[in-house]
């Protein structure tokens, strides 16, 4: 093999489509825009959501209540998955990076303990928040609660 006897895989290289060349070329005359309408001049672009007069989804749909954008959002993580963790690892500091390995955060997570279930190890816990149930739990076991 050279370089000379290279070439492309069978079917993988097309010619393009050639339009307005004529009505031999079976792409002449309105060169494949249809008749007339907006979609056949020259500089025609339509606008995101046009739906050709007709009221635009985005319009029709109802829209009530209230988003807030400045809303911080938690990946709950309560006191008995957080003492079946301790057993798991057999780790006495659990930090973002344990939520993380465990499949109980991602990446951009904060990361809230919640006050459900009972804990009996003293463990060191860091996360972005505590309820304050979780904080009394994790403190009576003779724990350490850090926030992030």
């Amino acid at each position: 093999m050279n370089l000379s006897t290279l070439k492309p895989a069978e079917g993988s290289v097309k010619d393009r489509k050639r339009i307005g060349r004529g009505t031999g070329s079976g792409k002449g005359g309105t060169s494949t825009r249809g008749h007339k309408g907006a979609k056949s001049r020259s500089g025609y672009s339509s606008k995101a959501g046009f739906e050709g007069g007709q009221m635009p989804l985005v319009r029709r749909v109802p829209k009530f209540g209230f988003k807030n954008f400045n809303r911080v959002e938690y990946s709950a993580v309560n006191l008995d998955v957080l003492q079946n963790l301790i057993t798991k690892t057999g780790s006495s500091v659990i930090n973002f990076d344990t939520f993380r390995q465990n499949g109980l955060a991602s990446k951009n997570d904060n990361i809230k303990i919640l006050g459900r279930g009972e804990i009996t190890s003293a463990i060191e816990v860091h996360a972005h928040a505590f309820s304050q149930t979780a904080i009394e739990a994790i403190e009576k076991a003779g724990g350490k609660v850090v926030t992030l």
